[in-house]
Parts: structure tokens; sequence; C-alpha cells
């Protein structure tokens, strides 16, 4: 730990990692956020299978989407995917960059760029 505390600022890096921290929340958001693209990403192949094994089922599953109900499921996967996608950013913007105290602005900026996308694509859906 040495190595790292030298490279980041080992003081504010601690601090970083304290559950009342900003940081900790883009962290856990990552995670999560990881966890249910894993989840989906199945679910997904196997409706992507369905096109060479059964079209009709297919066919059926696609009117399904036409529901309003997942077309916001739908935002909140694309939410998801912008999140997990800029909070990887971050993280290698962190292990490759000095430490600096606007960490805290980029998790919020890449937050918000995320439901930004998330809310076009919503709004583009419907």
């Amino acid at each position: 730990m040495a190595g790292v505390s030298c490279s980041m600022g080992g003081d504010l890096r601690m601090k970083a990692l304290t559950r009342a921290h900003p940081l900790w929340f883009a962290y856990l958001l990552h995670r999560l956020s990881g966890i249910a693209l894993a989840v989906f990403l199945p679910v997904h192949f196997w409706v992507l299978s369905l096109a060479l094994t059964d079209p009709k089922k297919l066919d059926n599953f696609l009117q399904l989407t036409q529901n309003s109900v997942v077309k916001f499921a739908e935002f909140g996967l694309v939410f998801l995917l912008a999140v997990h996608l800029f909070g990887g950013l971050r993280l290698m913007a962190m292990e490759w960059l000095p430490w600096t105290p606007k960490q805290k602005t980029y998790a919020a900026c890449a937050t918000a760029v995320s439901f930004l996308i998330a809310c076009l694509f919503f709004m583009r859906a419907i």
C-alpha cells in the first residue's frame, strides 16, 4: 500500500475509502451496475438465440417490448450501461492519473451524463 499512497496522496485516498465519502457511492454504483448487467446479459443472449431457434417466440417477445413498463426498464438498462462505462473510465483515470480532489466532480459528471444518455434513449423509445 506504500506505493499507492506515494502516488495518490495517501491521506486523501484513505478518506475516499470511507462509506461517507461521495466516491464510495460512485464505487457502489459501479459495482451494482456491473452486477445488474451481468444478470441481464444471459437473458439478452437467450432472446437473441430465439431468432435462430424459434422466430415465433421472438416475435411474441418483441411485441411484449412495446409495453411502457418494458420501455422504462430499457431506460434503466441504458442508465446502468452508461454508469458502468463512465465509472470504468473514472477508475482508469484514478489508476493512471495523479490523485486530485476533483474526483468527486468527475464522478458526479459521469452520473449526470449517464442519466442524460438514458433520458435521450427513453425519449426516443416512447
